[in-house]
């Protein structure tokens, strides 16, 4: 019998979100992204942090956008930033946790089940 999750975050998303990830420059976009808290950076500072800029800085915040990772807005005339869509990372994790040691016959303690 298949067990549905109760989490919201569905099987498809979640793996467009993982792939977004699968890039070692994305993750460092990323990462970078969650140091600097939920009001971002903008993307000449995120290029400067991360090495990544130009176009190549464009097609990742692209890629990490469309997984719904990253939020961008334009502050002012010029300035675009850039800040880490913190509610679907969290989802994320939740996702892989929920079941965790579902199937097990004895929980770990240092689990969110056990």
């Amino acid at each position: 019998m298949k067990m549905e999750s109760p989490h919201p975050l569905d099987l498809t998303r979640a793996a467009s979100a993982f792939a977004a990830l699968g890039s070692e420059q994305r993750l460092s976009v990323l990462r970078t992204l969650v140091r600097a808290g939920p009001d971002g950076l903008s993307i000449g500072t995120l290029g400067e942090r991360t090495g990544v800029t130009g176009s190549t800085l464009t097609h990742h915040m692209k890629i990490l956008s469309t997984a719904g990772l990253v939020t961008q807005s334009r502050q002012g005339r010029s300035i675009i930033c850039a800040a880490v869509a913190f509610d679907e990372v969290q989802s994320l994790s939740t996702f892989l946790l929920t079941e965790c040691c579902a199937d097990s016959a004895e929980p770990h303690k240092d689990t969110p089940h056990g």
